[in-house]
């Protein structure tokens, strides 16, 4: 499944989006907002694969947006301005649909976002036969490294970098949490607040709303508790 949202001021739009979504079955729409601030703040928070955004807004336009993701999902602009196409373009994206836009079309655009998708997927791990890599590399100072996904605890953001725990000894990185997020994989680690991500096969209890791994008390905010616990208690 390729998880979206949908960003435009208008209404009608919103709602074929969402129509056109229900009949794609590799689409899971898990968002849509008539605020590019608000998409913003979600795209800051939960796993995103795909944008479909309005290109003219009001306060923030489309190209402003995603221009400010750090790592931006894939995107295909929807606009009704066939002139902003060939910027559109300069930032690699997906594809460019201009309003009205048929379904025929919708569905063709999706369908090379899967294309795209798969072929990213088998660049970091062979997807036909099922196998990811089970390590990261990381860099870190003045030097890459290597982390087995085992000996990953938890993640932490902090204000500038990121912390990678281990049984040995953290490690400091500049990328973003989300990127670690959308890297790992979904059956092995789970965000349970916007400060941390988990190795499931490392907690070692659950109390209330927090977790335990190593010694180390890790929060479980609001936002996250719903999923979490789906997962918990279908392992259980």
């Amino acid at each position: 499944m390729i998880r979206c949202i949908a960003v435009d001021d208008e209404p009608l739009a919103l709602e074929i989006i969402t129509d056109f979504a229900k009949k794609v079955p590799f689409l899971q729409l898990v968002g849509t907002f008539q605020n590019a601030t608000e998409a913003l703040r979600f795209l800051q928070e939960e796993r995103v694969d795909l944008l479909f955004l309005d290109i003219k807004m009001p306060d923030i336009t489309g190209i402003q947006l995603m221009k400010s993701l750090k790592y931006p999902p894939m995107v295909i602009f929807t606009t009704a301005y066939g002139e902003y196409a060939l910027e559109g373009f300069d930032l690699e994206v997906v594809d460019y649909l201009l309003k009205p836009v048929p379904f025929e079309r919708f569905l063709r655009s999706a369908t090379k976002a899967l294309e795209l998708r798969s072929m990213s997927q088998q660049k970091n791990g062979d997807s036909s036969n099922g196998h990811v890599n089970d390590y990261i590399f990381i860099k870190t100072e003045y030097k890459i490294i290597k982390i087995n996904l085992e000996d990953i605890l938890f993640i932490e953001a902090l204000k500038d970098y990121t912390k990678i725990y281990t049984p040995h000894q953290p490690v400091l990185t500049l990328r973003s949490l989300k990127s670690f997020e959308t890297r790992l994989p979904a059956e092995k680690f789970i965000r349970v607040h916007r400060s941390y991500v988990v190795s499931l096969n490392k907690i070692n209890s659950v109390e209330k709303n927090t977790v335990m791994i190593a010694n180390q008390s890790i929060p479980i905010s609001d936002g996250y508790r719903d999923k979490f616990y789906d997962v918990i208690n279908r392992n259980s």
